[in-house]
């Protein structure tokens, strides 16, 4: 759909803000480095994976495995683009990345072997997994789903509905449980509205799920309005993530220049799944401040999976994905979510992706 200017910068904002929240909380992930009070979180790397400073983690990366598919305008909806979307899960889980969560571990695991067996069909295999997994496990809603919801929102701007079924048939690919599906849902309508309106409203997408889970959302949800945000801990469930980006969103004063910033601190400082928590809340950060707020020292930094032609994926790379994505500057007919993102590395795409509003 037709993008007026500051509506494409906070599409573009969208991607960037997740990938910030999440390299800013890596070091802290599960205490993996304590957070003095009186110290400012910052990219240092390390945490479970030990990773570089400024690198993202698998919540950016497996949102970047969903974006590629998006940037070739494939239907998330379709087969077709859930196969391609499973594809790409596995390409970077068979990279051996250094921090995987055991629920996406466990279904990424049980697909690759059904598929070296002979067996064919990524998604369907992939989603049959992920049901016996919730199946066997009461609490299979974990954030792992929510963590890479952020494109499907920038795919579907323009259809409310098809923007919640997408995000429900992407989640399900690695967490059936409803709750992890319920999760998405709100989190992409809330993107989308802040994207298109300039307003955070978390409670939007209630119309679009199930009546009694609605219900339960909005009690969810006012509590993360008021509630002290440490008490959403642990935050490996997709309740309380959401509940936790929530509440530092709400709960922090908001400005134009610092919100996104300040916000971030406030989400890493409640503790647990720093990275996931907080790159849950870039991402709507971003969509409703632009990436223009978005400090350049953190955008220099960033990097991480996908890697084209020996290096990793920059921060220019992620807003252009966001602009292909959000304005139907869609890659050539044929090319696929692997040939885009060697478009853009070469600069092939430059003329359509970046965006008059990069912050680089």
């Amino acid at each position: 759909m037709p993008l007026s200017p500051t509506q494409l910068d906070r599409a573009t904002g969208v991607l960037l803000g997740t990938a910030v929240g999440d390299a800013l909380g890596v070091p802290y992930e599960f205490e993996s480095r304590i957070l003095r009070a009186d110290e400012t979180p910052q990219m240092l790397g390390g945490g479970l994976g030990d990773f570089a400073p400024g690198e993202w983690s698998d919540d950016t990366s497996m949102a970047l495995a969903i974006a590629l598919v998006a940037a070739t305008g494939a239907d998330l909806n379709s087969d077709d683009a859930l196969d391609a979307v499973g594809e790409n899960f596995l390409r970077w889980f068979d990279g051996g990345p250094p921090d995987v969560g055991t629920q996406t571990r466990a279904v990424l695991s049980a697909t690759r072997r059904r598929l070296d067996s002979g067996e064919r069909g990524v998604s369907r295999i992939m989603r049959e997994e992920s049901r016996r997994y919730a199946d066997a496990r009461p609490r299979s809603a974990g954030n792992g789903a929510l963590m890479r919801t952020a494109p499907v929102a920038l795919a579907h701007l323009d259809d409310r509905d098809r923007l919640a079924d997408a995000a429900r048939l992407v989640a399900s690919l690695t967490h059936a449980d409803p709750l992890a599906g319920d999760s998405c849902v709100l989190w992409c309508e809330a993107i989308r509205v802040a994207v298109l309106d300039g307003r955070i409203d978390v409670f939007a997408g209630l119309d679009l799920l199930p009546a009694d889970n609605a219900a339960q959302w909005q009690r969810w949800l006012g509590d993360a309005l008021v509630c002290d945000p440490k008490v959403f801990v642990p935050n490996g469930f997709t309740v309380t993530a959401l509940q936790a980006a929530t509440a530092a969103i709400t709960q922090t004063p908001a400005d134009d220049a610092t919100h996104l910033e300040h916000t971030l601190y406030a989400a890493i400082r409640i503790g647990n799944d720093t990275d996931t928590v907080a790159a849950i809340a870039g991402g709507l950060l971003g969509a409703r401040w632009g990436a223009g707020v978005v400090p350049i020292d953190w955008c220099h930094a960033l990097h991480g999976w996908p890697q084209h032609r020996g290096r990793l994926t920059t921060a220019q790379e992620l807003i252009d994905f966001a602009t292909i994505i959000a304005s139907d500057k869609r890659a050539p007919r044929g090319v696929t979510a692997s040939g885009v993102a060697q478009r853009l590395s070469s600069g092939m795409l430059s003329d359509t992706a970046h965006s008059s509003v990069s912050p680089l």
